[in-house]
């Protein structure tokens, strides 16, 4: 049991990547309550990969605008990666504070939380948003940041910065964010802050967690008064530039900031040292051929003669980007749109060994954001979906260096955890059965059908039949059956979800027998042969036989065991 407790609510919460920094760092992080709401949408993907990850024990899938403060228990750390949005207000008479964002913006939601907590509002918050922050508006540059600042000084708050790029410390992802962190005045963490200037540059949470050094003649000191809406109207107000640098910190209303410069000597996570072995990537996600130009096309530097919608005549101009990706790198920024097999400028494509190029698998986009293999894989998530929620996460060992940073300022003590983040990663990842434990539907359901024409586009698992199953398999029946090994033998990049048909491989034989999916689940051996008594978890399939190839055809299966391809592959 962890000899310290820090009780963590996460808001905006998307699939978890706050507390697996959090407990990656140290075992006191215990995340006591979360939120997570996607609006405009029915199918609440996040949610339900957050649930099945860490249960729905204090978990909230209810808009946060709807959540009342008395709803969410008292905490130590406030957390959340918050959408960028306008932060501008307006004075009102009606308003508590006279504050009054506009409707939908989130970061008013933080404020309101924070601000009816009243003397138990947590001592820490730690915030994530878009490192173009600083600079927003165009038009009144730094005013959002000044907000943001000026409310949480107000709510009693002193608070550092840091613009990060994940690779410049050694992450596989070139991914630039703001971390925000603050600690309440009469905090341990607060007590400790003696000199600005030493606080950001050698002392503080972010300086500890990410070595720098200031670029010349960056420092800057100023103060951010009046009201909230005086500094909405008027902060910056004419000037060209932001007055913030990507480094400072806050104390009652007096900023002191600089730009920083990496300093890092230690290992560095590549693109290619997070891939998958190529004999366990399904069809769909190789490019065939004949669409390799268009995907070249996307990715080049281009030159366009367009119209505006008023008429006038312009130029579009754009450089092009590599292809492919290089593997000895960090990869580039992950996108939401980076599923789907459409060709596109900004989704990633790698050359493979054997010279073949394709797309990131879900997993390998998890493991850009360093969060654990297959964690979003989930029988209601969609492939799509999956590479969307990756585009909307940040990298999980950011948090996980802050948590550390600020545990040890916290109790002047190392920290330690027992789930810590994995850097090494699995060529041939298998499946964990474990990832299912709180799924409550099968992977897989497809209706049977008495007329049915094939469809070459489908899923095709292809599953080796042992010794002792053969003679099952291979009478005529028209259900069936198919059990895997143990699942340490499955490839976990196997997309189960998308499983239409089957076909059982015979040794020394091939394939010839071609199925329907039914149903894709968990089960047992003991299903198919009782009297081995073996209940050990496997995934089990139900079968409907559908027809025959006229005669046997040899396949290449992944370590003779399984393998994942299209139907038309076969055919």
């Amino acid at each position: 049991m962890a000899k310290h407790e820090i009780r963590v609510v996460e808001l905006f919460a998307g699939v978890g990547g706050f507390r697996i920094g959090l407990e990656g760092a140290s075992d006191a992080y215990e995340t006591i309550w979360n939120n997570q709401w996607e609006p405009a949408t029915r199918h609440q993907d996040a949610s339900i990969i957050y649930q099945a990850r860490f249960g729905s024990r204090g978990h909230s899938n209810k808009d946060i605008n709807q959540v009342h403060t008395e709803e969410i228990p008292d905490h130590d750390l406030l957390v959340g990666g918050f959408p960028c949005q306008d932060y501008s207000v307006a004075a009102t008479l009606n308003k508590s504070g006279g504050i009054e964002g506009k409707k939908g913006v989130l970061w008013w939601q933080i404020y309101r939380i924070l601000e009816e907590k009243g003397d138990k509002r947590p001592k820490y918050v730690f915030f994530e948003n878009v490192d173009r922050l600083i600079n927003s508006p165009a038009t009144q540059r730094g005013r959002d940041f000044a907000i943001i600042l000026a409310s949480l000084a107000d709510l009693g708050y002193v608070v550092e910065w840091r613009i990060v790029n994940a690779a410049d410390y050694g992450m596989p992802q070139r991914r630039k964010r703001i971390f925000i962190v603050g600690y309440q005045q009469d905090s341990v963490v607060a007590q400790k802050v003696e000199e600005m200037k030493d606080w950001v540059l050698y002392d503080g949470v972010m300086a500890k967690a990410f070595e720098f050094r200031p670029k010349a003649e960056s420092k800057s000191e100023f103060d951010i008064d009046g009201s909230i809406q005086e500094v909405s109207a008027k902060f910056n107000i004419g000037r060209k530039d932001s007055p913030f640098g990507n480094a400072g910190l806050m104390r009652s209303r007096h900023v002191y900031t600089v730009d920083a410069e990496a300093i890092y000597d230690g290992t560095r996570q590549t693109l290619g040292g997070n891939l998958v072995d190529e004999n366990i990537v399904p069809e769909g996600y190789f490019i065939p051929e004949s669409e390799l130009p268009k995907w070249q096309y996307e990715k080049g530097a281009k030159k366009i003669n367009r119209v505006s919608k008023e008429g006038y005549e312009y130029v579009f101009s754009e450089g092009g980007m590599a292809f492919p990706d290089p593997l000895d790198q960090p990869s580039r920024t992950i996108i939401t749109g980076e599923g789907g097999s459409a060709p596109s400028r900004f989704k990633h494509v790698i050359k493979t060994k054997s010279g073949r190029y394709r797309r990131l698998l879900p997993i390998e986009l998890e493991r850009m954001n360093m969060f654990p293999d297959n964690h979003t894989l989930h029988p209601d998530v969609s492939e799509g979906r999956r590479a969307f929620l990756m585009g909307n996460a940040l990298v999980c060992g950011i948090v996980e260096c802050v948590g550390r940073s600020l545990y040890q300022l916290m109790y002047d003590e190392a920290p330690t955890s027992t789930r810590p983040i994995f850097t090494v990663r699995n060529a041939t990842p298998m499946l964990d059965l474990n990832l299912f434990a709180y799924a409550e539907s099968p992977f897989v359901v497809n209706r049977p059908k008495k007329q049915y024409k094939l469809d070459p586009t489908k899923h095709l698992l292809i599953g080796f039949v042992k010794k002792d199953n053969e003679e099952y398999i291979m009478k005529e029946e028209p259900t069936k059956i198919y059990y895997t090994g143990k699942t340490s033998s499955f490839p976990s990049t196997i997309v189960l979800n998308k499983l239409y048909y089957f076909m059982p491989y015979i040794k020394g034989k091939g394939v010839k027998d071609l199925y329907l999916i039914k149903v894709a689940r968990i089960g047992s051996k003991a299903e198919v042969h009782p009297e081995d008594n073996d209940n050990e978890a496997r995934l089990v399939f139900e079968l409907e036989y559908l027809e025959s190839l006229p005669e046997y055809k040899m396949v290449s299966l992944y370590k003779h065991w399984y393998k994942d391809t299209l139907l038309g592959n076969i055919l």
